[in-house]
């Protein structure tokens, strides 16, 4: 695994350029969120999405992340309404995941397999904007969190313990944080909240 020391607030662009060169050669690399560390490949690679499944352990029914550096994409990958769409500007960027419903273009293995809806993100980390606007599109992505284990990987040290044989790349930002972002599920009338974690899960509660 190749182990690139990124400023957190100042991302140095050679080495942002040279993570794009990786991920689009089907790597998959670790990167800092403003939740948590997080596993991502490039959308719609079967290969490198596949490699990520090995390493969470995770089943076909888990849904990837959608992450995107701003909401001009979400009309490619994700059907929503006006009402939707405000509260989606109102959050982002920011440490919540959306899950929303998967338009007609989205591949099939990119959707839940049931529910046919997509997990959605905007970062607000300099890292991942950064990450994304050289990338120029979205990426796949989940949380670093190893089978059986509560909290995500927070300690660069230990990430490359842990998997320095399994991933392509580590963009060490410093140490992470423990808690994943806020799922919101919004596919319904009103919005649920799924899972909590670093945003604050009352702005759509109540």
């Amino acid at each position: 695994m190749r182990h690139f020391r990124v400023h957190p607030e100042n991302p140095q662009l050679r080495l942002i350029n040279q993570a794009v060169t990786i991920i689009r050669s089907g790597g998959v690399v670790i990167y800092p969120t403003d939740s948590c560390y997080a596993l991502g490949c490039e959308i719609g690679n079967k290969s490198a999405m596949e490699r990520i499944r090995r390493i969470r352990e995770l089943g076909d029914d888990h849904n990837f992340t959608l992450i995107c550096r701003d909401l001009s994409e979400l009309s490619s990958y994700a059907r929503v309404d006006n009402q939707v769409f405000r509260r989606l500007k109102s959050l982002t960027p920011g440490p919540y995941t959306f899950i929303l419903e998967a338009s007609r273009e989205v591949p099939r293995r990119l959707q839940h397999p049931k529910r046919k809806s997509i997990g959605l993100r905007v970062p607000e980390h300099p890292i991942a904007q950064a990450l994304l606007e050289a990338l120029d599109g979205p990426m796949m992505s989940v949380t670093l969190a190893l089978p059986g284990e509560v909290e995500p990987l927070a300690d660069p040290e230990e990430i490359m313990m842990q998997l320095g044989k399994r991933v392509d790349l580590l963009i060490d930002g410093g140490w992470g944080g423990y808690e994943p972002s806020t799922v919101i599920d919004l596919t319904d009338t009103l919005p649920r909240v799924v899972r909590r974690g670093v945003g604050d899960p009352t702005v759509v509660e109540g």
